[in-house]
């Protein structure tokens, strides 16, 4: 495993990270979960992300995980880096949702019980809500530290202009943000731009680790639908973050054009789609999703080829600056 350090921190997160934010809930099989859970720990993936309300059920893939800990893992927890979240809707009522002071102070409690943990590495806000103040959410995260429940904190999907603040706060209070984590991908490149003011360059020059969540586009950058949209996609499900609309025509022509490039690089479309986010030496990890041990083994081979030529680097900007391509 390739392990790279966190922003100006002095703590090293593998290059790839297993995100449990699907197929670890309750309506998943825990024999499978288990498996891949500790197909990562041995191939060196310590870091574990997770939010209060990944399943579904929103809480189990928490309970799950804290169950496969506690079976067999117990003794390890000194070797792993477990991060979870809170922000988005997870019970009925006024203060289950957001990111007020009262919601990540009780989501937190909530999310070590359903884990049986201390304490967890980091503490994310999850989301900006739009309504609460930056000073109430950052200050709740700075006492969640202090009350010696998370080691760290971090930000998840900030506008740029907000992060900055959120960045000073944290830092008056002696509490640095350790890590952003923000949706980058092919597609997605607005995260990960050069650009000044880009979620990628305001949280390194504030000094932030920044990790990427959904690398793949949700399934776009793999070869699923070359032919079509599967009926067991996440495309084709009404409840799905993949809506069919966005499969169109030039994302999937530029998908086939990738796989070519990728085929040249003897590797698959998703193994160069992580690499070409680790391309850049700001981001700290990436976080992968998987349904099988075979999926999570095909996806460490990424690190078997980090490396872009500057002609392959212009034949891919050149494909992903088509019209159309960009989500």
């Amino acid at each position: 495993m390739t392990y790279r350090q966190c922003g100006t921190s002095s703590v090293q997160l593998p290059a790839l990270t297993l995100g449990l934010w699907h197929n670890f809930g309750s309506v998943d099989d825990f024999d499978t979960a288990t498996q891949m859970i500790l197909r990562a720990f041995d191939a060196g993936i310590c870091h574990f992300d997770l939010a209060n309300n990944y399943g579904p059920e929103p809480g189990t893939a928490e309970e799950n995980f804290g169950r496969i800990l506690r079976e067999n893992l117990a003794s390890h927890r000194d070797e792993l880096f477990i991060t979870t979240k809170a922000g988005h809707r997870m019970w009925p009522g006024v203060y289950g949702d957001g990111s007020s002071r009262k919601n990540l102070l009780a989501s937190c409690d909530q999310s070590l019980r359903r884990m049986g943990l201390d304490y967890v590495d980091v503490f994310y806000s999850h989301r900006y809500d739009g309504v609460t103040p930056i000073e109430e959410t950052m200050q709740a995260l700075v006492d969640i530290v202090r009350a010696g429940k998370a080691l760290y904190v971090g930000l998840s999907k900030y506008p740029p202009e907000l992060q900055a603040q959120c960045y000073a706060y944290l830092r008056e209070q002696h509490v640095p943000c350790l890590v952003s984590q923000y949706p980058a991908s092919m597609f997605r490149r607005t995260s990960v731009a050069s650009a000044e003011d880009s979620n990628l360059s305001v949280a390194a020059k504030n000094g932030s680790g920044f990790v990427c969540f959904s690398p793949l586009a949700q399934g776009l950058l793999t070869t699923k639908y070359f032919n079509g949209i599967p009926a067991n996609s996440r495309a084709a499900k009404a409840t799905g973050f993949l809506r069919t609309e966005q499969v169109t025509p030039e994302r999937v022509e530029a998908a086939r054009a990738l796989h070519a490039i990728a085929q040249e690089r003897g590797q698959s479309l998703p193994q160069m789609a992580l690499a070409w986010l680790l391309h850049d030496p700001r981001v700290t990890s990436v976080i992968i999703g998987t349904s099988s041990v075979a999926q999570l083994n095909d996806n460490l081979h990424t690190l078997d080829n980090l490396a872009f030529s500057a002609d392959e680097l212009l034949r891919i900007d050149q494909i992903l600056s088509h019209e159309g391509v960009a989500m």
